[in-house]
C-alpha cells in the first residue's frame, strides 16, 4: 500500500481498479487468478477464527469467567491467526521473488499436533461422527474447518501449476484436524457436548 504525505497508510490507492493486483515482489495478476483465491481464502479463513475468538473471550461455562482450556484454546487460535497472516503473505509471494518474507515452517505444524494431542487427551474418545453445533464457539470453530478445507483444495490446485512453499498444503491439512478437535474442545469447556449423528432406519 501506499503512504499518505502524514506516513500514515492509504486504504485505498487506485491500482486495483483495473481488475488486477501486484503479488509481493511480482508482477500483476487478474483477481480471478488462483493465487489471489487461495490467499484470500485463507484471510476468510482467518477472520472467522476472529469470530470464533470473539465468542470464546464473551463466554464461559458460568456465563462469565473463562475457564483455563479456553484461555489456552484462544491463545493458541491467536497464534494461528499471526500464522494466517504470515501464509497468506507467503502465498502472495513468488519463490523467485526478490522481496523477503516468512514461509511455513515445520515447527509450526509440529504446533499443531501438540495442540491436536494435548486436546484428544483431554476429551472423551471419539465413537461417532459429530455435527457441527453445541455452543456458538464450536460452530465458528467448525466454520474455520469447513474453509480451511477450502483453502486446501485451492492451494492444492495452485501448486500443480506453480512453485510454491512446500508446507503450505501440509500446514492447511493439519489446520484442518486441529480446528475440528477445537471444537470439541469448546464445547467440553463450556460444559456442552458434542452433537453426535445418528443415522436414521429402521
Amino acid at each position: 500500500m501506499k503512504r499518505s504525505v502524514q506516513g500514515r497508510m492509504k486504504i485505498y490507492t487506485r491500482t486495483g481498479d483495473d481488475g488486477t493486483t501486484g503479488l509481493f515482489g511480482g508482477p500483476r495478476v487478474p483477481k480471478t487468478h488462483l493465487r489471489i483465491s487461495s490467499y484470500g481464502t485463507v484471510d476468510e479463513l482467518n477472520s472467522i477464527l476472529g469470530l470464533a475468538r470473539a465468542d470464546l473471550i464473551s463466554t464461559g461455562p458460568d456465563g462469565n469467567d473463562r475457564s483455563e482450556g479456553l484461555s489456552v484454546l484462544d491463545g493458541e487460535l491467536e497464534r494461528i491467526q499471526k500464522e494466517l497472516f504470515m501464509l497468506g503473505a507467503d502465498l502472495a509471494t513468488p519463490l523467485d521473488s526478490k522481496a523477503r518474507v516468512a514461509r511455513v515452517s515445520e515447527a509450526q505444524i509440529e504446533a499443531l499436533e501438540a495442540g491436536i494431542d494435548r486436546m484428544t487427551g483431554q476429551l472423551a474418545p471419539l465413537e461417532r461422527f459429530i455435527l457441527p453445533g453445541g455452543s456458538r464457539a464450536a460452530a465458528q470453530l467448525h466454520v474455520a474447518r469447513t474453509v480451511c478445507r477450502r483453502a486446501e483444495r485451492l492451494v492444492v490446485e495452485l501448486s500443480a501449476g506453480t512453485d510454491i512453499s512446500a508446507l503450505a498444503v501440509t500446514y492447511l491439512n493439519r489446520l484442518s484436524d486441529y480446528l475440528f478437535t477445537a471444537a470439541r474442545a469448546a464445547n467440553a469447556a463450556l460444559g456442552i457436548g458434542d452433537v453426535e449423528w445418528l443415522p436414521e432406519g429402521p
